[in-house]
């Protein structure tokens, strides 16, 4: 029997992903609703519940966030209300008509402070309003607890899809000789398209029951960089001779704070799904082959 899924915030890098991803071998078995902030508001409960009976839906991918980090800190009540009240909706929903919701979240809801990758269960402590706000998204979905329900906490999303460090440091290095970027930031890229791949793994091996409480998985790709690191790869891959010079965050002030450090453990849904994750470096030259032949 198919499976009915919404896919919110679909024109994103994730749902972008998914949305190519659901026209390949392996997702003949699912049914997909793919839907953006102009086809179907999340903010808007009664719209959702009516889409979800109106087309059987039993599975909810969220893929919709508010993640313009900087302005979070002015536009705090739309990051509240896309990151923190349309979960809650979302969450209400799934558990009334028995959804699975997958929601993904971030390394932002940690303050960076760790010497060791993150596991799930660390102390949480958001430096800014985007995090706080995808950590209240986190808290309700787990008390009001869907069945069958998971979040997905990544870090340093790109994609060939939308805009991204990779594309924009494609743009910057072929208009600069030199470029300062920030080596005292750590953590790991995510290419969409393996996340992606990573949420059909799910799909394909769960079915509905009930929870005691829904839980937390980190992901992004294997290996470790800093900012400076990330960009001197994307210019060595694709070809591009600019300059890089590493430089502190001090130099470089933005309205929102961002963890120093942001290394997400994997172990747990490694082993919980038996995944292969690819190597960062890897998965960037896969992206830059794809924008290449785009």
């Amino acid at each position: 029997m198919s499976k009915h899924i919404l896919v919110t915030g679909s024109k994103g890098q994730v749902g972008s992903e998914l949305q190519v991803l659901s026209t390949l071998d392996g997702s003949q078995h699912f049914t997909f609703y793919f839907t953006d902030k102009e086809t179907l508001d999340i903010a808007n409960k009664s719209e959702v519940e009516t889409f979800c009976k109106v087309n059987n839906i039993d599975t909810i991918i969220n893929c919709a966030a508010y993640t313009a980090v900087d302005k979070a800190e002015e536009d705090k009540e739309m990051a509240n209300l896309i990151n923190h009240v349309a979960v809650q909706y979302l969450a209400e929903i799934a558990k009334s008509y028995t959804i699975q919701l997958i929601h993904i979240s971030t390394d932002y809801v940690f303050d960076g402070q760790n010497h060791r990758p993150y596991i799930e269960n660390d102390s949480v402590n958001p430096q800014g309003i985007y995090g706080k706000t995808k950590l209240d998204g986190e808290k309700v979905m787990i008390k009001i607890n869907p069945a069958n329900s998971l979040i997905i906490r990544t870090s340093w999303v790109y994609s060939s899809f939308g805009n991204n460090f990779v594309k924009t440091m494609l743009r910057l290095g072929k208009e600069r000789d030199e470029l300062g970027v920030i080596f005292d930031q750590v953590g790991t890229p995510t290419y969409a398209k393996d996340l992606a791949h990573t949420i059909l793994t799910i799909l394909q091996s769960h079915d509905m029951m009930e929870n005691n409480m829904v839980p937390i998985y980190h992901y992004s790709n294997e290996g470790v960089c800093s900012w400076y690191d990330f960009a001197k790869e994307i210019f060595t891959l694709s070809n591009i001779e600019c300059n890089v010079k590493p430089i502190l965050t001090e130099q470089y002030p933005t309205p929102a704070k961002r963890p120093h450090y942001s290394l997400l453990n994997k172990t747990k849904i490694k082993a919980a799904y038996k995944l292969d994750i690819p190597y960062w470096k890897n998965s960037l030259s896969s992206c830059l082959n794809t924008l290449a032949h785009s």
